[in-house]
C-alpha cells in the first residue's frame, strides 16, 4: 500500500525533505482541509515517531520526542478546527458543491453518514479513517454540534491519533525486527487502528437489526 503512494507521498520522503514542520502541515491539511483528503495519515506518524527514535542508516527527526509529539497534537487539533469553522461558514451549501478534481461531494456524504451513526465520538473514531478523518469535523461544523462537545472530543481524538500513533512508533522502532520491517509494522498498526471502527459498526448493525425486529408487529393467535 504505501508503495502505490507516489513518490512524494511517500512518508520517509516527507521526513527527509521537509523534516518535522511538513510532517506537521500535512497533519493540519489532513485534518480538516478540503484538498487534505488524500495525504497519508497513520503510516506518515508511525514513521515520524520511529525516525525520532534516530535508527541508523535512515533520515532522522532531529527533535526530542515530547517537542515532536506537541508540534503534532496542535496540527491535529488546529486542522479539525478550521474545518470545524469551515463548515459552520459553509452550511449546507457544502452538499451540493460541484464535483471536481479536489472535491467529490460522496466524501462529505460519508462522513456525514459516519456522524449520524455515531455521534460526537466519531470526532475520535474518524482519526483513524481516511477521508472521513477530514470531512468529520466539516460536517461536525456544517451540523452545527456544540463548540465546547466538538472542543472535547477534538482534543482526545489528537491526543489518542496524533500523540498516540506517534509514540507508537518511537518505541517500536526501537525492536530489531521492526527496524528490519518497518512499512510492514506502518501497515499492521494502522490495521489495529481500525479494530475500534469496526466495533462501532457492528454494534450499530446490530441495535438497528434488534430495531428492527422489536417493530416488527406479531401475529395474534385466536
Amino acid at each position: 500500500m504505501l508503495a502505490l503512494l507516489p513518490g512524494w507521498l511517500d512518508p520517509e520522503t516527507i521526513i527527509e525533505h521537509g523534516g518535522l514542520w511538513l510532517v506537521a502541515a500535512i497533519v493540519f491539511a489532513g485534518s480538516g482541509l478540503l484538498f487534505g483528503f488524500f495525504l497519508p495519515g497513520d503510516s506518515l506518524l508511525f514513521i515520524t515517531g520511529f525516525l525520532t527514535s534516530k535508527p541508523e542508516g535512515l533520515p532522522h527527526i532531529d527533535h526530542p520526542l515530547p517537542f515532536v509529539l506537541l508540534v503534532l497534537f496542535l496540527a491535529a487539533v488546529l486542522g479539525d478546527q478550521v474545518g470545524y469553522l469551515f463548515g459552520r461558514g459553509v452550511g449546507p451549501a457544502l452538499f451540493h458543491r460541484p464535483k471536481s478534481r479536489l472535491f467529490n461531494p460522496a466524501n462529505v456524504d460519508k462522513a456525514h453518514a459516519f456522524l449520524e451513526k455515531h455521534g460526537p465520538k466519531t470526532i475520535v473514531l474518524a482519526r483513524f479513517v481516511p477521508i472521513v478523518r477530514t470531512f468529520a469535523p466539516i460536517v461536525a461544523g456544517v451540523g452545527e454540534m456544540k463548540y465546547r462537545i466538538f472542543l472535547t472530543y477534538n482534543v482526545i481524538g489528537a491526543m489518542l491519533w496524533a500523540v498516540g500513533v506517534t509514540t507508537l512508533g518511537y518505541y517500536l522502532g526501537q525492536v530489531d525486527w521492526v527496524r528490519e520491517n518497518v512499512e510492514i509494522t506502518a501497515l499492521l498498526i494502522v490495521a489495529v487502528s481500525l479494530i475500534p471502527i469496526g466495533y462501532e459498526v457492528i454494534k450499530h448493525r446490530r441495535h438497528a437489526a434488534a430495531g428492527e425486529v422489536n417493530d416488527t408487529p406479531t401475529e395474534q393467535g385466536v
